[in-house]
Parts: structure tokens; sequence; C-alpha cells
């Protein structure tokens, strides 16, 4: 991969980290507003399932922000683009639906048919 390439990755990257990290605290600041307001309004039952699930909103965001940090690691050392399983290079389309993407189409494939996915490869 050409250092320009590399370059327009990380930007990608960048983009994708502020985007995400700005959710996380929207998230986790609209979890404490359910928490501190409508507690007197609705049902605690009701309260407790909605907190629950802007928490796990967060966990998923907290996860993009993971793979963001690692893809810039990969990149730092030099196998980004690199597929982590067979070393063959991933495709740029595929790095352009997915900059975080760890593995080429077939490797994914394989990784989430073992996990019982086998809806087919995904992006």
């Amino acid at each position: 991969m050409t250092f320009k390439k590399r370059q327009h990755f990380k930007k990608l990257l960048l983009v994708e980290l502020r985007r995400h990290a700005a959710h996380i605290n929207e998230e986790q600041a609209s979890a404490l507003e359910i928490t501190n307001d409508d507690v007197k309004n609705s049902d605690l039952a009701l309260h407790d399932v909605i907190q629950e699930l802007a928490l796990k909103l967060s966990d998923n965001e907290s996860k993009m922000v993971a793979d963001i940090d690692q893809a810039l690691l990969r990149m730092e050392e030099g196998s980004y683009g690199m597929c982590v399983r067979c070393g063959r290079e991933i495709d740029e389309r595929r790095l352009e639906a997915v900059p975080t993407a760890r593995y080429d189409a077939a490797c994914q494939a394989a990784v989430e048919a073992a996990k019982g996915q086998t809806a087919g490869p995904s992006l």
C-alpha cells in the first residue's frame, strides 16, 4: 500500500474515531439524563430497560473505538491492509467500506462460519 493510500485510510479512521467518541459521550449523557429526569414519571422497570439499552449502545461505540485504535496501531506497525489471518492484502474497496477490517473477504467469511454466522461475508 502506498504512503498516499495509508494517509487516506488514516484520515478515514480518525474521522470515524471522532464520530464514535462523540456518540459515546452523547449516549452516556442520555443515560444519565434518563436516570435523573424520568424516575418520578415512569415505571421503574421501563426506566431500567431504557438505561440498560443506552449503556449497551455506549458499549457498541466503545468497541468501535477499540477497533479503530487497533487499526491505527496496525498502521503504525506497517501491517495495516494485510489480513491478520492469512497475510494477504485486503482489497482497498473493502477497506473503503470498513477501514477497521482485519481480515480479507475470504477469511472474514471463514471466521463468521466458524462462529456460526453463515449468512455470507460481511463488509
